[in-house]
């Protein structure tokens, strides 16, 4: 299994990266997960838009979603003719969400491109065992669990502290965490985690690699990657970069 990171940056794309978004393939199969604004360039470097197979969207902030609007455009009007419609997977609402996006009509919206599913508690994508578990944040949000031949990539999507994500990371060989904030008072609740916590995290679920994401532009990333040190995981610990990539 292949995950390489499309864009890490968290609530809007920073000078470096886009907002989130993750290619993992393996066997020939090529899923996207999450497909935030800004991504949909740099998803291009990586892959071809038309050799998606798949797209799982944790949940419906813009910034983990609003890119399905150009790659509707895309798969739509693609050049050489019409294309099978894509599966895209995600919580409650999404066909409309992205039909509002776009402002196209409810119906069709955008589904005679997409194939809109809701994520289900665990289901097959082509050679993917994908497991979600639902996240602390504003909205329905989900982390997901992504299995091949004996390898796990866990990926928190957006959420405060929990037990569930724990589980859903629970012996990953890499783990996808979301960072937003750095230590300090008045960070709100359910909506986000520390480097620190995330770290927590990671020691809880025994993971192989902590990578740390959804970095926001307004924080000193290096501060980020010391204090997830400091957490008491003891496992390698990255800064999520564009283009960086990993073989499970």
């Amino acid at each position: 299994m292949r995950v390489t990171v499309i864009g890490c940056s968290g609530s809007y794309p920073g000078p470096d990266s886009p907002a989130s978004s993750y290619l993992v393939q393996a066997e020939g199969y090529s899923l996207v997960i999450d497909l935030g604004n800004g991504a949909l360039g740099t998803l291009q470097q990586h892959a071809s838009l038309y050799e998606i197979d798949a797209v799982c969207v944790s949940h419906l902030h813009a910034d983990h979603c609003l890119d399905l609007c150009g790659y509707w455009v895309a798969r739509t009007y693609c050049p050489t003719g019409p294309l099978p419609r894509l599966p895209v997977y995600g919580p409650t609402g999404t066909a409309a969400r992205m039909a509002r996006a776009y402002d196209l009509e409810p119906e069709p919206g955008m589904t005679n491109t997409f194939d809109f599913r809701e994520l289900e508690r665990t289901f097959e994508l082509g050679p993917f065992r994908v497991t979600t578990a639902l996240m602390p944040h504003p909205v329905e949000a989900f982390a997901f669990r992504v299995e091949h031949d004996g390898k796990v990539l866990a990926y928190s999507g957006d959420t405060g502290p929990a037990d569930e994500l724990v589980k859903v990371a629970r012996g990953a060989d890499l783990f996808l965490c979301e960072a937003s904030f750095l230590e300090g008072p008045g960070n709100p609740p359910d909506l986000h985690l520390t480097a620190r916590e995330a770290g927590e995290h990671a020691a809880r679920a025994d993971v192989g690699r902590l990578v740390l994401t959804h970095l926001v532009p307004w924080n000193d990333a290096d501060r980020s990657l010391t204090e997830a040190k400091g957490s008491g995981y003891d496992g390698p610990i990255d800064r999520a970069h564009v283009g960086a990539v990993y073989d499970l």
